[in-house]
């Protein structure tokens, strides 16, 4: 199934964007940041090193560090610092995913195995927690304290933001709120996060640091709720994980949210009875989906991430034209329409 988009979207959304043509102008930086996280796998300890040469090697989209590199570009600036403080921004997002994946026992990220689930547990947490230590004693070679300071903001909100998911895991009363609130702390923080670096980078005014910090905090948002919209949608194939493994690890995302507050008491004790399965195969896939599907939850949740889509375009035009603005806009429609 496609992702729902009504006619009024669609003259608004740009599609068929690559991750390849967006990062044209920076492919250079990009390599320079891929060398400098294969580094960080150097380690006299043996197991270190094998599982962080492992971890880096299974290589992501590189958001976070892309948006680094444009919104310092953007504001004109030419330094080098900006490929430590991407790494360091990707190896804090790595490890808030190690973590992720032990407390939801995901045995896939990107279509491979995960770490937890080739080392175990107890040895994943623990490189978890040594990825973020390094990346907070790395980012003290900056010149600048306040990205020290922000990184480690973002690190504790995120680990804030993943206890309270874990915490209400299961909770079929979880208010749309909650859910957002959920995301801003464990998803949109980085990204926030990552534009804010690039703006100090380039000494850039206080008001432009606070543009770029919110047109990252929508993007970041945008971004988690097509992530969540993806778990109802997407192929498993191409995600790279089952379809509703979110829901069958407990996660309340906003299409079932939106669905149990919409579709009267029914409903709502026909998802309990169903989550109450042990079994959660083809059968019970389906049945949630057609569920899902019959009330515009899917539509209402697209839509709450063209909101946030259109703030952040909105935000970005505070700045000159520039390739990297128009860059910045377009991934507004990227996250939008991506498949994965």
């Amino acid at each position: 199934m496609r992702i729902p988009i009504n006619s009024y979207i669609h003259k608004e959304i740009k599609k068929n964007i690559s991750l390849k043509a967006l990062y044209q102008s920076i492919h250079d930086d990009l390599e320079e940041i891929e060398r400098t996280l294969k580094s960080f796998a150097n380690s006299p300890n043996k197991l270190i090193a094998e599982i962080s040469t492992y971890l880096f090697k299974n290589k992501g989209k590189r958001l976070r560090p892309a948006l680094l590199v444009l919104c310092a570009k953007l504001l004109g600036y030419q330094g080098k610092e900006h490929i430590l403080m991407s790494a360091l921004v990707e190896t804090i997002h790595t490890a808030s995913l190690i973590h992720d994946d032990i407390i939801d026992k995901s045995e896939l990220r990107r279509g491979k195995k995960t770490i937890h689930s080739r080392w175990g547990p107890n040895i994943t947490v623990l490189l978890g927690d040594y990825l973020y230590i390094k990346s907070i004693g790395l980012s003290l070679q900056s010149e600048y304290r306040q990205i020290i300071h922000i990184l480690s903001e973002i690190s504790e909100r995120m680990i804030e933001g993943e206890l309270h998911e874990y915490y209400i895991s299961g909770n079929l009363d979880v208010a749309e709120e909650e859910y957002l609130d959920i995301i801003d702390k464990k998803t949109a923080s980085l990204f926030s996060g990552s534009c804010h670096i690039g703006g100090i980078l380039a000494n850039s005014s206080k008001e432009a640091e606070i543009n770029l910090a919110e047109f990252g905090r929508n993007l970041g948002m945008s971004f988690q709720i097509i992530d969540d919209l993806l778990d109802f949608t997407g192929d498993e194939k191409t995600l790279g994980k089952p379809i509703l493994s979110d829901l069958s690890e407990g996660r309340i995302t906003l299409p079932l949210i939106y669905t149990l507050n919409n579709d009267g008491s029914k409903k709502r004790k026909q998802i309990t009875k169903l989550l109450k399965k042990k079994d959660r195969g083809k059968e019970f896939r389906k049945e949630i989906l057609e569920i899902v599907k019959a009330n515009g939850a899917l539509e209402y949740t697209f839509q709450k991430a063209v909101e946030f889509s259109l703030r952040a375009k909105e935000i970005m035009t505070n700045f000159p034209p520039s390739i990297q603005r128009d860059t910045l806009i377009l991934f507004s429609d990227y996250i939008l329409t991506r498949r994965k």
